[in-house]
């Protein structure tokens, strides 16, 4: 009699972490489920759960490898007079789609040996470019549609074009280029099999608080002033955003269609924002943060957040990090991956 209940046992355990309670209460699931448990379907019963436990182990491998592409606290960039620090929190399970890359150019990269390079072959303006891309710090955040180890997945593909990219463009200009983020976004394009959205924000933090970056389709930075106690307003000239990768290309990229019927984008531009004051600080952020919030439908950002970086904003990057975090999670029940990096001018 076990036996015959073990596969039945093993679906209803796996439709217990699948579905809410409400929806495990349904009667019209129970009803399912109470014919299911009938002798007659026990030939049927067992072949699907062989199938789904293949189907779980084949899970869990998938997430595993896109574990292996989590950000690790010591990949954050280590810049003089700035203080970062930021995670992913994954709506369920270890991964989803949400993603950091850190770029700490020195320790990523082999930067001596390019300027011996550039010093064999005469290349003074190379070198001095790269003279100012190691005195910074590079963070990408990546939101792709969907929180599950797919999606993580997919977010893996663009860490690795990106970090490879970097490391050509080093080489052949000595600093990070629009060039690198035109060209994933048309490789994105190409690919058939990519149609989820796909936002990014990549901005690189210098040593006196210039933070330059670049968005496709993201969420504009936040800025805390630590004089003023309170999220200031940045000009709208300075948040210019384009297309999610891979969306729409650029006109005259196109490669497999001589249409594209969601139109084109304008060549991608360079942002600035400047941390002007000690101890200000700037939020880069998913929508699970911007959109989180309480049973009566209040929103935690921005008003709540800045509430709490008020009390917190003499502590590290890592623990206004922690602060934040903590009050989120007991703020509201969240609906999505959420991410957010805190950068601090020292």
């Amino acid at each position: 009699m076990t036996k015959k209940r073990e596969p039945l046992v093993f679906l209803k355990d796996w439709l217990s972490q699948e579905l809410s309670p409400s929806e495990r209460n349904d009667p019209a699931f129970v009803s399912f489920f109470n014919i299911m448990a009938d002798p007659l379907f026990e030939p049927y019963m067992r072949k699907i759960a062989r199938r789904m436990e293949n189907l779980k182990t084949e899970w869990r491998n998938f997430e595993e490898t896109a574990e292996l592409f989590v950000a690790l606290p010591g990949e954050i960039p280590q810049v003089k007079g700035i203080d970062i620090y930021g995670e992913c929190i994954p709506l369920k399970g270890k991964v989803g789609g949400d993603h950091i890359t850190y770029v700490d150019f020195n320790q990523r990269f082999d930067l001596d040996r390019l300027v011996d390079e550039y010093r064999r072959n005469g290349l003074r303006n190379l070198e001095e470019k790269l003279s100012v891309t190691r005195r910074r710090g590079g963070i990408a955040l990546l939101d792709v549609e969907g929180h599950s180890a797919s999606d993580a997945f997919l977010a893996a593909l663009f860490h690795q074009a990106f970090l490879l990219g970097i490391a050509y463009e080093l080489r052949l200009f000595g600093e990070v280029t629009t060039n690198l983020f035109e060209r994933i976004n048309i490789r994105f394009y190409n690919s058939s099999a990519i149609w989820k959205s796909l936002t990014m924000i990549y901005g690189e933090i210098s040593q006196e608080g210039t933070f330059r970056f670049l968005s496709a389709g993201h969420l504009p930075p936040k800025v805390f002033s630590y004089n003023y106690d309170r999220i200031v307003n940045i000009s709208e000239d300075r948040l210019v955003s384009f297309p999610p990768i891979g969306s729409v290309p650029m006109k005259g990229q196109v490669e497999k269609f001589d249409l594209s019927l969601m139109g084109y984008k304008e060549k991608y531009t360079i942002n600035e924002i400047n941390l002007m004051g000690k101890g200000d600080i700037l939020i880069l952020y998913t929508d699970g943060l911007s959109e989180l919030a309480d049973q009566q439908g209040n929103l935690y950002f921005p008003e709540h957040l800045e509430t709490v970086l008020r009390r917190v904003k003499t502590l590290s990057a890592k623990e206004i990090f922690g602060a934040i975090k903590e009050d989120l999670l007991s703020f509201g029940r969240r609906q999505d991956d959420l991410s957010f990096v805190i950068i601090k001018k020292e």
